[in-house]
Order: C-alpha cells, then sequence, then structure tokens
C-alpha cells in the first residue's frame, strides 16, 4: 500500500514572456529545479488570467496573445522547497508564489 508523504508545493505565477537572462523564466525554473534535485516540476499554460497590472491575457483566436499565465508547480521538502525560494529571489523581477502543505502519493 502507497504512504503518504507530507511535501511543499510552490506554485509559481508568471507571464509565459517573462525572461531570465536569455531564457524564458518558466525553462530557467524547470532547468533550476533539475539541477537543485527537486522531485517533481510541471509547468502549466493558462487560457485566460491576469495579474498585478489587471491586463487580461487571453487565448482566444482574435487577441493572438503571446503572453499568457504560466503557472509552475514543484513539489520537494521543506528544505529544498525554501533553499530553491532563496535562489529565485536573486532572479525572479516579477511574479507571485504560493506555498502549501500537500501529502504525496507515489505510484511505485
Amino acid at each position: 500500500m502507497n504512504e503518504f508523504k507530507e511535501q511543499l508545493l510552490l506554485r509559481i505565477f508568471i507571464s509565459e514572456s517573462e525572461k531570465i537572462g536569455a531564457v524564458t523564466a518558466f525553462e530557467y525554473i524547470v532547468n533550476k529545479a533539475k539541477e537543485d534535485g527537486i522531485s517533481g516540476v510541471i509547468v502549466l499554460k493558462g487560457m485566460m488570467g491576469f495579474g498585478s497590472h489587471r491586463v487580461i491575457h487571453s487565448s482566444k483566436l482574435l487577441d493572438l496573445s503571446t503572453d499568457l499565465p504560466v503557472v509552475i508547480e514543484l513539489v520537494d521538502s521543506d528544505e529544498a522547497i525554501e533553499k530553491f525560494i532563496s535562489a529565485l529571489r536573486g532572479v525572479m523581477k516579477s511574479g507571485t508564489a504560493t506555498l502549501e502543505r500537500v501529502r504525496v502519493i507515489k505510484f511505485e
């Protein structure tokens, strides 16, 4: 039987056009997470949304927005996620993040 393991879920909300250096922020975050040994990460592209500037971005055909919302979710131990957040503070120019405790189930 699979057991639950308590970990942290870091959810980062940014725009797909956000850059860190020469790459998109979501690419940077995924590569950094892999480099740091984070247990899991996924990038989800939103169909519609707005952030602190209150400008709606949409994937509707007539809008042809190239700046859609992106959500990046990372799951790992408290220590690993807190260390990862510290590393991002030095490079992120915008965005919002949330943290929540989750119960992780691994199907192995």
